[in-house]
């Protein structure tokens, strides 16, 4: 069995978060491990509190995990920090995993700032030029690119996508997937490998019950990375799979619920938890 690692805050609903990469990892058929960087108090209404761990304890478990265990992949979350940053660059350095995704998550849907803003640089300069693949989102990919060239930029079409994937796969990620929920129409999702464009479209599903839904997709794209997939199969496959869980997505809370991680496990096993 493959072993993945996320790298990732913790929430406490259960629904983003370490908990919803290790519910995708093993949806995927792989052993999930975590790293937690920080915990957060949210639910389906929003996040409240976030209280980051040390440096150190968070160098500790990644060394923990890759002194004992064989790593196929690493997928990296909330890291709210410069000294967290700092500290995952360094020993991904160190025992240079294969496969890593990295999902820059900087805003919760409530609005949350999960990376501070003094920390954006770090990002970008210390863990994007590791990153097999990057895959913000509309937000994100302009945040980035706000950082980088000191000026605003809007992404508001496909076109736009494109001249942002090419800016930010300069800086170091060999691909990037830039994820296109928060247009309207399709959802349409662009990856670019530094010469070619790929694009995944599917129906947009009508419901609010989202929670997660980055996080789940990166940690899957991870687990079929260390299947053995390329990284347009690994997305072709995570998307999928993502789909059914939104379709099939569970209201759960007085806000916005989780993804149904297990709907095909669920399925198969003669249950109907919708």
């Amino acid at each position: 069995m493959k072993k993945v690692l996320t790298i990732a805050g913790s929430d406490c609903s259960g629904g983003a978060g370490i908990q919803a990469d290790l519910k995708s990892f093993s949806a995927q058929g792989v052993f999930g491990m975590s790293v937690i960087t920080a915990i957060t108090a949210q639910n389906t209404q929003g996040v409240f509190a976030v209280e980051d761990m040390s440096p150190e304890i968070i160098g500790k478990q990644i060394d923990a995990i890759f002194d004992d265990i064989e790593v196929a992949a690493v997928k990296i979350g909330m890291v709210s920090q410069i000294s967290s940053i700092e500290i995952i660059s360094e020993k991904l350095k160190q025992y240079k995993p294969k496969n890593i995704v990295l999902d820059p998550v900087m805003i919760s849907k409530s609005g949350y700032s999960l990376l501070k803003p003094q920390a954006k640089s770090a990002l970008i300069k210390l863990l994007l030029p590791l990153s097999k693949l990057l895959t913000p989102n509309i937000p994100e990919a302009e945040a980035i690119l706000e950082e980088v060239l000191n000026k605003s930029f809007k992404i508001n079409n496909l076109e736009d996508m494109k001249t942002a994937a090419r800016e930010i796969q300069e800086l170091g990620p060999k691909y990037v997937l830039i994820k296109g929920g928060h247009m309207s129409g399709n959802a349409l999702d662009l990856l670019f490998d530094g010469k070619n464009f790929f694009t995944f479209e599917c129906s947009r599903i009508p419901t609010k019950n989202t929670h997660g839904t980055g996080c789940t997709l990166s940690s899957a794209i991870a687990a079929n990375l260390a299947l053995g997939y390329s990284v347009v199969e690994s997305i072709e496959k995570a998307k999928e799979y993502i789909t059914i869980a939104i379709e099939h997505s569970l209201d759960i809370g007085k806000g916005v619920g989780p993804t149904n991680h297990f709907y095909s496990l669920y399925r198969k096993a003669g249950l109907n938890y919708e």
